[in-house]
């Protein structure tokens, strides 16, 4: 599949952007919001490839109504293709990353800098050079510092002639609401469990079983399930899991060890507290909506465990993991959070 095809439930933003090129009116700017792997960047990589397609046989999707452009600010241009050709010398250039008219930002470090927009403006004050719509996409566009932000802000209020800026970000709050507000806003959704299911059997071979447990954690993205799938997140949920079904009968020496081993890894962590929450979550669930269990390979252990337990004391485990992740997302040592953490949950 090419173009707007490989993009999975996200029917709405592929409408807009296909209505766009059916007219041939152009926002200088768009700003695609949601999180991480729900088809942003391949949307943006689509829709530049269909500003730019020069193929004869490209395809286009049935009349929809014109969206308005933002602050009427938009590239009048004849009707282009919805369904890009994939075998145009522009479309072939663009595939490969190597068209000279698509420009991308990424973040340096942890943040987009100054240095880099102010670069993009030397770009952008020449005339595209092969392109019949230049594109620029900066991903995660939340991580511009403050003064980034500001320098782009110049750009979107004299937009370049025959240039498009597509901004991806989280969600638009994280933005300057001066850049938002000069920006076609366009949210993208989660993926739904059964088209994300479906697809990870589908198209990357993965078994249903492995397909059922890791869909619901993803949380309806797709770079998310894979990642898990690649690192074995299953073997690790199970390890996680057991630990914590064996935390009152630990000794304190063991509860503090478990927590040390728990901060090695940050990439983890986060990982390692949704886990506990679904799992608290799923033994609340198991008593009342066993149904909708979330660690559905585990449904008959969460039910054996789930009535042996209070609910009283549940919500206090969920409540304390909720508050550890708050208190690791404000600053607070990451081992003395964890340690301090398990210690509690072992006396509830």
């Amino acid at each position: 599949m090419s173009g707007f095809d490989s993009i999975i439930d996200q029917d709405r933003p592929v409408r807009i952007l296909s209505t766009f090129l059916q007219h041939g009116t152009i926002p200088h700017a768009l700003l695609l919001t949601g999180i991480e792997g729900v088809g942003k960047e391949n949307a943006a990589i689509a829709f530049a490839t269909a500003c730019n397609c020069r193929g004869e046989h490209a395809g286009h999707r049935s009349k929809q109504e014109r969206p308005p452009a933002p602050n009427g600010r938009h590239t009048a241009l004849g009707p282009m293709p919805t369904s890009p050709c994939g075998s145009c010398k522009a479309c072939r250039k663009i595939e490969s990353g190597n068209h000279p008219d698509i420009i991308r930002v990424k973040p340096s470090g942890p943040f987009i800098k100054i240095d880099q927009i102010r670069s993009l403006c030397q770009i952008l004050a020449m005339k595209p050079y092969e392109a019949r719509i230049r594109v620029v996409i900066i991903s995660d566009a939340q991580a511009m510092n403050p003064p980034a932000g500001n320098a782009l802000l110049k750009v979107l209020e004299e937009p370049p002639e025959r240039t498009v800026l597509i901004l991806l970000a989280t969600q638009r709050a994280d933005l300057l609401p001066t850049i938002v507000s000069r920006c076609q806003h366009i949210r993208f959704n989660p993926i739904s469990r059964k088209s994300l299911e479906s697809l990870l059997i589908r198209k990357y071979e993965l078994t249903p079983q492995t397909a059922m447990i890791i869909t619901p954690m993803a949380n309806g993205s797709l770079s998310r399930a894979l990642s898990m799938y690649r690192s074995d997140w299953i073997h690790r949920r199970n390890w996680l899991i057991n630990e914590l079904n064996s935390l009152s009968s630990m000794p304190v020496g063991r509860l503090m060890a478990f927590g040390e081993q728990l901060s090695r890894d940050k990439d983890l962590v986060g990982e390692t507290i949704d886990v506990m929450t679904s799992w608290f979550r799923d033994l609340i669930v198991g008593k009342f909506y066993p149904e909708k269990i979330i660690n559905r390979d585990l449904a008959d252990h969460v039910q054996q465990i789930s009535q042996k337990m209070d609910l009283g004391a549940l919500l206090s485990k969920i409540e304390i993991v909720q508050s550890t992740a708050h208190s690791m997302r404000v600053g607070t040592n990451l081992r003395l959070a964890l340690e301090t953490m398990l210690l509690k949950l072992a006396r509830v």
